[in-house]
Protein backbone atom coordinates (compact mmCIF):
# COMPACT_ATOMS: atom_id res chain seq x y z
CA UNK A 1 0.00 0.00 0.00
CA UNK A 2 1.38 3.29 -0.49
CA UNK A 3 1.52 5.81 1.23
CA UNK A 4 -1.37 8.16 -0.40
CA UNK A 5 -3.38 5.51 0.29
CA UNK A 6 -2.86 4.68 3.27
CA UNK A 7 -3.82 8.51 4.39
CA UNK A 8 -6.93 8.02 2.70
CA UNK A 9 -8.14 5.20 4.63
CA UNK A 10 -6.88 6.93 7.95
CA UNK A 11 -4.69 3.07 8.32
CA UNK A 12 -1.15 3.94 10.36
CA UNK A 13 -0.45 0.62 10.76
CA UNK A 14 -1.44 -2.91 9.27
CA UNK A 15 -1.62 -5.88 11.95
CA UNK A 16 -0.39 -8.03 9.13
CA UNK A 17 -0.47 -11.41 11.21
CA UNK A 18 -4.52 -10.60 12.24
CA UNK A 19 -5.22 -9.61 9.13
CA UNK A 20 -3.69 -12.71 7.47
CA UNK A 21 -5.30 -14.86 10.09
CA UNK A 22 -8.80 -13.41 9.04
CA UNK A 23 -7.49 -13.76 5.25
CA UNK A 24 -7.09 -17.60 6.36
CA UNK A 25 -10.54 -17.87 8.26
CA UNK A 26 -12.42 -15.83 5.83
CA UNK A 27 -15.19 -18.19 4.02
CA UNK A 28 -15.11 -18.13 -0.39
CA UNK A 29 -16.95 -14.91 -1.49
CA UNK A 30 -19.50 -17.68 -2.72
CA UNK A 31 -20.14 -19.02 0.52
CA UNK A 32 -21.03 -15.74 2.20
CA UNK A 33 -23.67 -14.88 -0.76
CA UNK A 34 -25.61 -17.60 -0.10
CA UNK A 35 -25.34 -16.89 3.30
CA UNK A 36 -26.74 -13.20 2.57
CA UNK A 37 -29.38 -15.23 0.47
CA UNK A 38 -30.22 -17.46 3.54
CA UNK A 39 -30.86 -14.55 5.23
CA UNK A 40 -33.21 -12.82 2.74
CA UNK A 41 -35.45 -15.58 3.42
CA UNK A 42 -35.53 -14.91 6.95
CA UNK A 43 -36.14 -11.30 6.15
CA UNK A 44 -39.68 -11.57 5.97
CA UNK A 45 -42.29 -11.69 8.90
CA UNK A 46 -44.28 -14.06 7.00
CA UNK A 47 -41.83 -16.69 6.14
CA UNK A 48 -40.62 -16.58 10.17
CA UNK A 49 -44.20 -16.60 10.91
CA UNK A 50 -44.47 -19.90 9.10
CA UNK A 51 -41.07 -21.43 9.82
CA UNK A 52 -42.31 -20.79 13.95
CA UNK A 53 -45.59 -22.89 13.05
CA UNK A 54 -43.19 -25.70 11.62
CA UNK A 55 -40.92 -25.43 14.70
CA UNK A 56 -44.01 -26.45 16.92
CA UNK A 57 -45.27 -29.21 14.39
CA UNK A 58 -45.97 -30.71 11.23
CA UNK A 59 -48.75 -29.28 9.38
CA UNK A 60 -50.09 -29.29 5.94
CA UNK A 61 -51.27 -25.72 4.13
CA UNK A 62 -55.00 -25.74 5.12
CA UNK A 63 -53.26 -25.52 9.01
CA UNK A 64 -50.96 -22.71 8.46
CA UNK A 65 -53.45 -20.78 6.49
CA UNK A 66 -55.92 -21.29 9.58
CA UNK A 67 -53.39 -20.42 12.02
CA UNK A 68 -51.94 -17.08 10.65
CA UNK A 69 -54.88 -16.14 8.92
CA UNK A 70 -54.00 -16.43 5.71
CA UNK A 71 -54.74 -17.86 2.52
CA UNK A 72 -53.87 -20.95 0.87
CA UNK A 73 -52.81 -19.48 -2.14
CA UNK A 74 -50.15 -16.93 -0.22
CA UNK A 75 -49.04 -19.91 1.95
CA UNK A 76 -48.11 -22.13 -0.63
CA UNK A 77 -46.44 -19.78 -2.10
CA UNK A 78 -44.01 -18.74 0.92
CA UNK A 79 -43.35 -22.34 1.05
CA UNK A 80 -41.87 -22.75 -2.14
CA UNK A 81 -39.62 -19.71 -1.07
CA UNK A 82 -38.57 -21.72 2.12
CA UNK A 83 -38.42 -25.27 0.26
CA UNK A 84 -35.90 -23.60 -2.11
CA UNK A 85 -33.90 -22.25 0.40
CA UNK A 86 -33.82 -25.43 2.21
CA UNK A 87 -35.31 -24.49 4.76
CA UNK A 88 -38.08 -26.85 5.47
CA UNK A 89 -38.89 -30.34 4.15
CA UNK A 90 -42.56 -32.07 2.88
CA UNK A 91 -43.52 -35.55 2.99
CA UNK A 92 -46.70 -36.64 1.41
CA UNK A 93 -49.60 -38.84 3.14
CA UNK A 94 -52.36 -40.08 0.66
CA UNK A 95 -53.80 -36.46 -0.95
CA UNK A 96 -51.95 -34.45 1.72
CA UNK A 97 -48.99 -32.41 2.11
CA UNK A 98 -47.49 -32.07 5.47
CA UNK A 99 -44.41 -29.20 6.10
CA UNK A 100 -41.89 -29.44 8.75
CA UNK A 101 -38.31 -27.94 9.35
CA UNK A 102 -35.59 -29.07 7.01
CA UNK A 103 -33.04 -30.06 10.16
CA UNK A 104 -32.40 -28.85 13.06
CA UNK A 105 -30.18 -26.30 12.14
CA UNK A 106 -32.91 -24.18 10.92
CA UNK A 107 -34.84 -24.83 14.70
CA UNK A 108 -31.53 -23.36 16.00
CA UNK A 109 -31.48 -20.37 13.67
CA UNK A 110 -35.06 -19.93 14.81
CA UNK A 111 -34.49 -20.40 18.54
CA UNK A 112 -31.29 -18.25 18.61
CA UNK A 113 -32.48 -15.45 16.89
CA UNK A 114 -35.50 -14.92 19.31
CA UNK A 115 -33.14 -15.32 22.12
CA UNK A 116 -31.32 -13.01 20.90
CA UNK A 117 -34.42 -10.66 20.24
CA UNK A 118 -35.61 -11.35 23.45
CA UNK A 119 -32.21 -10.29 24.91
CA UNK A 120 -32.37 -6.82 27.62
Amino acid sequence: MERSEIELCGFLHVHEELAEQVRRELPETEQLLQLAELFKVFGDGTRVRILYVLLTAEVCVCDIAKLLGMTQSAVSHQLRTLKQARLIKSRRDGKTIFYSLADDHVATLLRQGMEHVCEK
